[in-house]
Parts: structure tokens; sequence; C-alpha cells
């Protein structure tokens, strides 16, 4: 190889990491509490017990056990759930159903969280991760990163409304949204595309012409549409395609 070649190469492999933070990173605990799961003899590296976790190891070398399964690294998990009603976006809460109660038991461990905000009784495309850059990369109004939505309505909407959600509408308390593409699928439904994230604002740009939103679902989101074979409450991993695609937003 030449020199470039060879360099880029070099870049391309994974670097050793400390056992322990390997350990962490699939969700094993916390640093003291995969010291904790060390210090019991259940983590073997390359057939040898390790109880020191500042060791390190190649994490996609395979030669890592516990309890005598050989674990699989990921560092980050990537997720699409088609949320119902009922549910609130967040991982924890004394009162009501979290998004979280719908994360499958294998993926638990990840300390996943969802990607932005759907309203207790908003349904559609959340996606949850725990890759807290690329989460900030698809939230920073910066990134004019798409949302859809479809929205049903109490009233109907027309042509003045569409070239007014294109101009940025003024919803209240000195908010003014961003451009925003609304496009009539009936007089009273409508798709919405937005790059921006504020409290409520798809119900208050449409109040802000006097409609009330009776039904609202998110579609799309960062380029990933909501899967129609995805029952609700239903939950998938992001194919490869769809993982590229997000995460190209970090680059």
């Amino acid at each position: 190889m030449v020199d470039d070649e060879m360099a880029e190469y070099k870049h391309s492999m994974s670097k050793p990491e400390r056992v322990d933070k390997i350990l962490s990173n699939l969700g094993y605990g916390t640093r003291s509490g995969v010291k904790k799961i060390l210090k019991t003899g259940r983590v073997e590296v390359d057939g040898k017990c390790v109880t020191d976790g500042s060791q390190k190891v190649l994490p996609e070398s395979g030669g890592i056990k516990i309890d005598g399964h050989p674990l699989v690294y990921r560092e980050f998990v990537y997720l699409m759930l088609n949320k119902p009603k009922g549910y609130i976006s967040a991982t924890k809460d004394r009162h009501q159903k979290t998004v979280a109660d719908l994360v499958p038991a294998e993926f638990r461990r990840f300390a996943l969280f969802p990607v932005g905000r759907l309203d207790i009784d908003t349904e559609g495309l959340l996606l949850l991760t725990n890759d807290g850059d690329l989460a900030h990369c698809i939230l920073s109004p910066k990134k004019n990163v798409k949302k859809k939505y479809y929205a049903s309505l109490d009233k109907p909407i027309n042509e003045d409304i569409v070239k007014a959600f294109k101009s940025g509408v003024a919803i209240g308390h000195g908010d003014t949204c961003k451009p925003a593409e609304l496009s009539m699928v009936s007089d009273t439904e409508a798709e919405v595309i937005i790059t921006e994230g504020k409290h409520h604002q798809i119900k208050r740009m449409f109040f802000a012409f006097g409609i009330n939103v009776v039904y609202l679902k998110r579609t799309e989101m960062a380029g990933i549409k909501l899967d129609r074979n995805l029952g609700k409450g239903q939950i998938r991993e992001l194919s490869p395609e769809e993982t590229e695609l997000i995460t190209k937003l970090k680059t």
C-alpha cells in the first residue's frame, strides 16, 4: 500500500478500549457498576478471567465473554418506534407511561432515549438511540432536518394558509416559526414539513388561524420514513441503509 492508503486503513481500524468502558457502552452499568461485575470473575478476555477494567482489547475482536457468553460490541443503537397515543416521549415518569416502556428487553441495557418529542396524543415515527451527538444534529435548527407530519383538522384550510406557512407563522409568546411546507390532502387534511421543534409547534401553527388539530402523526424524520408494516407500539432497528442516512448528519 502507498502511504496515504495505509494511513486511511489504520484510521479505519478499531482502537483497543478499556474493558470497563466497553462493558459500560454495552449497557452493563456505570463504570462503578461494571467494576463490581469484574470483581465477581464473570468477565473473560481471550479465555482468561479479567478483574482489572483497565485492560485494553479491540471491541470488535469477539474475545470478550460475560457469564460465558460472547459479547457482540455495539457502541450505538438506532431504533424506530411507531409511537401510539398515551405515551410520553421520556425515559422515566412517575405517573404516565413512557416510550421507554415499549423498548424490548434486549435493548433496555443501552440506556436509549427519544430523539426529540411527540406529544402524548401524537402518534407516529419516533427515533430512539444512545447516540447523543446524532440526536443533537437531528434536533439542531441549524441543520434544517426535515420532519413530516400528517394532520387532521376541525376546519378547512385554503391556499392563503399554505402561503402563510411558507412565510413563517407567529404562534404567540413572541415565537415565530421558520418557513414550513403545507400541502393540502383535502379541505381538512394536510401534510406539514418543518425543520424545527418548538413546543406543540404544529398545533400552534394551525391554531394561529383558528384551526384545531384533531389528529397528528409524524410520518418522516431526517429522511427516515415510518415503516408501514410497523404496528402501533412496535419497534425495530433501523436498517443499514437508514442508519447510514442519519449518521451522515454527524459529518
